[in-house]
């Protein structure tokens, strides 16, 4: 049915959003609680290695581009050599084909342009 949300609660899936602006925060934090995604937010990303150096996996990562302390294209480089095999999703305003270039060979697995959408969140999951 059109405009019907999908709820992926039975699947279990679990997601990690990174990202320095409370508004975002809040925004993808509800959008995947609206489809049954349990979620952790984190404000950069050196919480965003943090949490996984503590041993917590998720199925998905929001990582935004531009944070303080550690930008999410560092991040994600560390994120994968350090074995991380989450799905990323870099997430910015900003999509300069240089940066998105860049952002994508650090180890994403796509890009999405903000805002985030429940169809654009819901497309990404296909376990």
């Amino acid at each position: 049915m059109a405009g019907e949300v999908p709820n992926l609660a039975e699947s279990k899936l679990r997601a990690l959003v990174v990202d320095d602006n409370l508004v975002n925060q809040m925004t993808h934090h509800k959008l995947l609680d609206r489809l049954g995604i349990q979620n952790d937010v984190v404000c950069n990303g050196q919480e965003a290695v943090d949490v996984h150096c503590s041993g917590r996996n998720y199925d998905l990562i929001l990582m935004d581009m531009e944070m303080p302390i550690m930008n999410g294209i560092q991040a994600t480089k560390i994120l994968r050599e350090m074995g991380i095999e989450s799905k990323i999703a870099g997430v910015t305003t900003r999509a300069e084909e240089e940066e998105r270039k860049e952002f994508m060979e650090a180890g994403l697995n796509y890009f999405q342009e903000k805002p985030l959408t429940i169809s654009k969140l819901a497309s990404k999951f296909k376990y």
